[in-house]
């Protein structure tokens, strides 16, 4: 169920950034696109930081994370 909403949520922000594209332009849509995947990557991490310290793991930064971790 999270993953189909999360397919949708993506769909949804690239949608949208088409049609802003239509009417201000490529460089608005890039922004507006880049602007809520951010925001989702930051969630999806602060999410999994949380759950690995519920579960009593060491909290690792974030080149530690892009290093030892498939995301």
């Amino acid at each position: 169920m999270k993953t189909i909403r999360k397919k949708f949520l993506l769909f949804l922000a690239i949608t949208t950034g088409g049609i802003i594209g239509l009417f201000r332009g490529e460089e608005a849509r890039e922004k507006y696109v880049f602007k809520i995947r951010t925001k989702y990557e930051n969630r999806r991490l602060m999410a999994e930081k949380k759950s690995q310290a519920r579960k009593g793991g060491v909290l690792l930064d974030d080149i530690e994370m892009a290093s030892y971790h498939n995301n």
